[in-house]
């Protein structure tokens, strides 16, 4: 296979990129579960802070 092959070859090969798609893809859905993990538990935090504990 001469250089020039290879070079074409190369250049027309997509499998690097759907790899990296789907790592930006499971990047991106981490985040959003990291986000709303987050979110929850801060409203859980002043949920049992302020309203349960004054109720005991």
């Amino acid at each position: 296979m001469s250089k020039l092959n290879q070079l074409k070859h190369f250049l027309q090969n997509e499998e690097g990129v759907t790899a990296i798609e789907y790592g930006l893809i499971a990047s991106l859905i981490a985040v959003v579960i990291i986000t709303g993990v987050t979110t929850v538990g801060t409203k859980l935090n002043t949920l049992f802070g302020t309203t349960i504990a004054s109720k005991l």
